[in-house]
């Protein structure tokens, strides 16, 4: 497990700013790094991987991430500054990123690099580690889906087809 991050202030990936899941995992990290505090297993993907998708689907460059972070921006006003620089996305958006994010490695092209993340950290037989965010929050010692499994649907008692809750997403 990597205890080191653990001791760090770092958040799950699975908690949100403005209702953006990895977000602020994002800044933290950036955070962690600017302090000479980020492991060094962290910082070569700083930028990279999930930091990538999540500034690409504000259409910011990360850079500018990090200099808002920098300036001591909080997380909402970087988050507001990324929507005025880049794009503001709609609630419909913001559920199929938070989606596509918490299933990624779950039958995916990330299953195989999940499967030898959990061997590399000793977990292989862990069967309820199913993604990335779940292997995130293992490795640094979180419980894995604590209050994660996200039901964003009702279903009526009718049969009709379920409808989306955006309160409960």
């Amino acid at each position: 497990m990597s205890s080191r991050l653990r001791d760090l202030d770092v958040r799950s990936p699975y908690d949100k700013v403005g209702d953006l899941l990895y977000f602020g995992r994002m800044l933290d990290k950036i955070r962690s790094f600017a302090k000479g505090e980020l492991p060094l297993e962290y910082q070569v993907n700083l930028g990279k991987g999930f930091d990538k998708k999540c500034v690409t689907f504000l259409r910011v460059r990360y850079e500018l991430v990090v200099d808002y972070v920098n300036y001591g921006l909080t997380d909402e006003a970087i988050l507001e500054s990324c929507f005025g620089m880049g794009r503001r996305p709609s609630e419909a958006e913001i559920y199929m990123w938070n989606e596509f994010m918490r299933k990624r490695g779950w039958n995916d092209e990330l299953s195989e690099t999940l499967d030898n993340e959990k061997k590399k950290e000793g977990m292989p037989s862990r069967s309820e580690i199913q993604t990335m965010f779940q292997f995130i929050d293992a490795d640094e010692g979180r419980s894995v889906n604590d209050k994660h499994h996200i039901n964003c649907y009702s279903r009526p008692k009718n049969g009709t087809t379920p409808t989306f809750n955006y309160a409960r997403a």
